[in-house]
């Protein structure tokens, strides 16, 4: 007998309501017009699914608000860079995984972590396993096909790194007020 349920691909697109999604105390995180709260340090833990982009993008954009254009512009860039990488490179992109978005503002810049689920496939946690990543020399090539992500980063971003542990990446960049160390500033 066949099934009467539809398949997941033909199902409507439905509304969410964002309050399901962000708890009150965290609304302002995500809304560039909001009164500027001043901080020193905003984290969001994000499911790992590519839908919840627009609200990974607003949340970049609250944390850059009081910027300029290109800083904001630059800024989303890099941090959506490294929540795609999360998502496809880590266990975050898996069944039940999340990644946290992590910004720490200091007097010349921005810093953003991105914390992953780690690399699919390891085991136990051991502090020696270290890997740290590179970016792709051939990243920014107009003919790659892939490998941009770190590219950018490191292009752009006035410092970055991570903490070498596969198992449970932390990767960091920071961003300059001035863009000082950065491909930006002579672009």
């Amino acid at each position: 007998m066949p099934s009467t349920r539809p398949a997941l691909n033909q199902l409507p697109p439905v509304t969410v309501p964002l309050t399901l999604l962000i708890p009150w105390q965290k609304k302002h995180y995500f809304d560039p017009h909001a009164p500027r709260a001043p901080f020193r340090s905003r984290a969001f833990t994000f499911w790992g699914d590519t839908a919840l982009f627009p609200l990974v993008h607003a949340f970049l954009t609250g944390c850059a608000a009081d910027q300029d254009p290109d800083y904001r512009h630059v800024f989303d860039l890099l941090g959506t860079e490294l929540a795609a990488n999360a998502i496809k490179h880590s266990r975050s992109g898996g069944p039940g995984g999340n990644y946290t978005l992590r910004v720490d503002r200091f007097a010349d810049g921005l810093t953003l972590t991105c914390r992953d689920g780690g690399e699919p496939g390891t085991g136990v946690w051991d502090c020696r396993d270290r890997s740290y990543l590179a970016p792709n020399p051939a990243g920014l090539d107009s003919d790659s096909t892939g490998g941009r992500g770190l590219a950018l980063v490191d292009a752009l971003a006035t410092r970055w790194g991570d903490n070498g542990l596969p198992t449970h990446r932390h990767v960091w960049f920071h961003l300059a007020y001035d863009f000082s160390g950065s491909a930006w500033a002579v672009a």
